[in-house]
């Protein structure tokens, strides 16, 4: 039997918004795609446990989004559904967050797809699809954002080990070519903001055991997946989140252009 997910609420027992703003994120405003589920969801709830306000984009799932802004508290919360690659919803999204929260302080493009593709594979519809969520998303997140963002802000990307990894396979290589983008865009962005007090870094997860990672993987490959990291298990979306949320704090304010390899030491 494939091991069980951990209840992502364990993050916020205990976590009332009277507590919440008293988090070492108190007074400060996140927004995040890709939110609701997986890594995202593990890091709405870690930054809402920090004691920040969470604006949470989900693509359609609204039952997921809502028991994530049900666990946050809805004063603390918000939820905007939209595409994370579509620069109209893009400044939706902006625009709804400044106006419940008044500003932004840390933005986490966590929306993403993963298509395994080879070269002689790929279509264009596949190269569009994968470059419109993960890289011109985020892109022009951080673009939109940047304006409503104070000096000590914060921009957390997220990479993947895949693209430094030695076992990496060739399906990866339409997925890898984005997330390449993505440690571009972290190493140059951010002396294109540094000027205005903006952190920008990335977050970049081993294989982590989400809903989404489990799917349709016996125990022969998870063992073998396990074997890739010499702690001889896999990530936690809950152990992404915290280098998620440290990176998006003033514990890290002299870190900028810097790519976090959470991986348990497998790359």
């Amino acid at each position: 039997m494939l091991q069980k997910l951990q209840n992502l609420s364990l993050l916020s027992k205990n976590c009332h918004p009277a507590e919440k703003m008293s988090g070492p994120l108190a007074g400060k405003t996140a927004l995040i795609t890709g939110g609701s589920k997986g890594i995202g969801a593990a890091t709405s709830l870690l930054l809402a446990k920090s004691g920040a306000n969470v604006a949470i984009n989900y693509s359609s799932d609204s039952s997921a989004a809502e028991d994530i802004a049900k666990q946050i508290g809805h004063e603390q919360s918000l939820l905007i559904q939209g595409d994370a690659g579509s620069i109209p919803d893009i400044e939706r999204m902006v625009s709804e967050t400044v106006n419940k929260f008044g500003k932004i302080d840390i933005v986490i493009p966590c929306a993403g797809i993963m298509l395994l593709k080879n070269l002689e594979a790929t279509t264009e519809a596949d190269f569009d699809k994968s470059y419109h969520l993960n890289v011109k998303g985020p892109y022009f997140l951080c673009q939109k954002a940047a304006p409503h963002m104070p000096e000590g802000s914060h921009i957390v990307l997220i990479s993947t080990t895949q693209c430094t990894a030695t076992t990496v396979q060739a399906p990866y290589l339409l997925y890898n070519s984005t997330k390449g983008a993505i440690e571009q865009m972290t190493r140059v962005m951010c002396k294109d903001l540094a000027p205005k007090g903006i952190s920008v870094n990335a977050v970049s997860p081993g294989p982590t055991g989400t809903e989404l990672f489990y799917k349709g993987k016996t125990e022969q490959m998870l063992k073998m997946i396990a074997g890739f990291s010499p702690m001889g298990r896999i990530g936690k979306p809950e152990e992404i989140a915290e280098a998620i949320v440290w990176l998006s704090s003033g514990s890290s304010s002299w870190i900028s252009g810097q790519i976090l390899r959470a991986n348990g030491g497998m790359a």
